[in-house]
């Protein structure tokens, strides 16, 4: 798969591609569909496929503080979408300047002259350009215009209910693991760095791989029973903090991993963090002691859990 990142970078050899649209947070089972039904057609004109993203993501430029929690970060989204065989990810970068771009702009300049699309897949709900003036009818008419088809992507069902990315965060708001995992397709996981921390675990006898999110906002917070990928064949068992440490006053999003039976040096490693259940709520404890009598029983409770899994 080819990163692209924003359209000054495009080359020749990205043109003539059939492509989709969106922000595909989580890249959820919907979202496949997606991609499948942009691989099937793209296959179908022996051409490449394209996904085009936004960074960041049109609502998070507008809403700020009051849009939701991210599913995936774009290191996460980009995994994800490698994982199901997409040849391109384009990302666009949506500041000022770009939320300013007429529809029209959008679809002669980006579209026609820098991809010269072929074929394109958008929900019919969709909307783009200044004032979400843009939409399914407008890429029609353009299409007829400059030879290019559009056509609806199809939407996924399950238990009767759309897939969709805020059905996916709610579920896992309510620590409901399997839910998110049928919705996603997957596992929830994070992705990150294993950076130096204050190391202040270890000297109560539970060290951290400390990985810090750079997010403002996380789907989920507080203690679960997690697996480790990335370090050995087989992934590492142990219990994670996911929250700002409220018990040494900190205020950035931190995810701390104490692993059991492990002690090898992981720092630098970027790794990948499984979510199999939530034990509790994060919370602020009087003392370090007490916070160490918490961790034993944190630590006792997620080996019960994969004992029984």
């Amino acid at each position: 798969m080819e990163f692209i990142r924003h359209f000054i970078h495009l080359k020749p050899h990205h043109r003539h591609c059939v492509a989709t649209i969106g922000n595909f947070d989580g890249v959820h089972l919907g979202h496949q569909v997606v991609i499948n039904q942009l691989k099937n057609k793209a296959a179908s004109l022996n051409r490449r496929n394209l996904v085009i993203i936004f960074e960041p993501q049109p609502q998070e430029f507008f809403s700020h503080s009051t849009v939701p929690a991210r599913l995936t970060r774009l290191r996460e989204k980009l995994l994800a979408l490698q994982r199901y065989n997409v040849d391109y990810v384009l990302c666009l970068r949506f500041n000022r300047s770009f939320a300013t771009l007429s529809a029209e702009y959008f679809i002669e300049h980006i579209l026609i002259k820098q991809l010269a699309i072929e074929h394109l897949v958008v929900g019919d709900d969709f909307h783009f350009g200044q004032g979400r003036k843009g939409n399914f009818n407008t890429l029609q008419n353009y299409g007829k215009k400059y030879g290019f088809t559009v056509e609806n992507w199809h939407t996924f069902i399950l238990d009767n209910e759309r897939v969709s990315s805020t059905r996916i965060r709610h579920a896992l708001i309510n620590g409901n693991f399997d839910v998110a995992r049928q919705l996603l397709g997957r596992p929830y996981t994070l992705v990150g760095k294993v950076s130096y921390g204050q190391q202040r675990g270890r000297t109560i006898g539970f060290p951290t791989a400390n990985i810090f999110l750079h997010r403002q906002v996380s789907p989920i917070k507080g203690v679960f029973a997690v697996k480790m990928h990335g370090i050995a064949a087989q992934p590492l068992t142990g219990v994670a903090n996911l929250g700002t440490r409220p018990t040494v006053d900190g205020h950035h999003l931190l995810l701390e991993t104490h692993l059991f039976d492990f002690n090898d040096s992981i720092y630098g490693h970027y790794v990948e963090i499984e979510f199999i259940e939530k034990l509790r709520d994060e919370q602020k404890f009087s003392s370090f002691d007490k916070l160490k009598q918490q961790i034993i029983l944190d630590v006792q409770q997620a080996r019960t859990i994969f004992q029984m899994k």
